[in-house]
């Protein structure tokens, strides 16, 4: 018999079960950044990369890109006091920051939620799921910040468009974020 490895499960429309402590999290379709703060009293981010690179293959579709297109690619951890409760990842194409999306390219520490919210034209795709674990990329980045690696991790993403151009935002929920009320 061959042996076949499992593919894990490719990113949904709803939430895999079972995410009862998450899915207050998972479901807010609103500003992340603004549920966080409210419910903390130091907010911060933390910037781990901005650079040039390629999108993972899962991301390609969703931004209409070619396989060897270059990327600008964020990742941040959200943190609450001093410790991380949100991983993200922005993904955004070349064509889009010399276009609409150009006033990210300096945003540093500041939230990049509150530009996506603040702005009316900002337009929102429907949310998308996945559970983590330790054998994908998107779980190896989110969890370098963490003393103890948990068996999985829930994460959702979506793709924001403005003036036609897409952005894809992935946000990993850490361990941590269940000790904010939801």
């Amino acid at each position: 018999m061959k042996f076949v490895p499992r593919r894990p499960p490719a990113w949904q429309v709803r939430p895999p079960m079972p995410q009862r402590p998450f899915q207050p999290w998972l479901i807010d379709r609103g500003s992340l950044t603004r549920r966080i703060r409210r419910r903390c009293d130091r907010f911060d981010v933390r910037g781990l990369r901005q650079a040039w690179g390629k999108a993972w293959h899962d991301e390609i579709p969703l931004l209409g890109l070619r396989r060897d297109e270059s990327v600008l690619v964020r990742e941040v951890y959200l943190y609450c006091g001093e410790r991380p409760v949100v991983f993200a990842r922005s993904v955004l194409a070349r064509a889009g920051l010399r276009g609409p999306w150009q006033s990210l390219d300096g945003l540093g520490n500041r939230p990049l939620g509150a530009a996506l919210f603040a702005n009316p034209r900002v337009r929102r795709m429907p949310l998308q799921f996945r559970k983590l674990n330790p054998r994908q990329a998107l779980y190896r980045r989110a969890a370098e910040a963490l003393l103890a690696r948990p068996s999985q991790l829930w994460a959702r993403r979506s793709v924001f468009t403005l003036g036609g151009r897409p952005l894809l935002v992935t946000e990993v929920f850490l361990p941590d974020i269940l000790e904010l009320r939801p």
